[in-house]
């Protein structure tokens, strides 16, 4: 396996954090999804919680260091 590049090293990073994005905005519209249909107390709600706090904590650190959605 061969080093990254620095660029491709960037466009690594720009990538994760895109993905971090889209699965936030997805466990979001799935809460959502649940708690219309009364179900903000059972197990996959619950999970969806932690997998919300989990996601949230990277995109977090990613903002310590000055990328932040645009």
């Amino acid at each position: 396996m061969s080093d990254m590049t620095e660029q491709e090293r960037l466009a690594a990073y720009d990538r994760m954090y895109a993905d971090l994005l889209k699965e936030r905005d997805k466990v979001l519209a799935d809460m959502d999804r649940l708690r219309a249909a009364g179900k903000n107390r059972g197990a996959t709600y619950q999970q969806l919680m932690a997998q919300k706090l989990t996601v949230q904590n990277l995109i977090g650190r990613f903002e310590i260091y000055g990328i932040k959605e645009k």
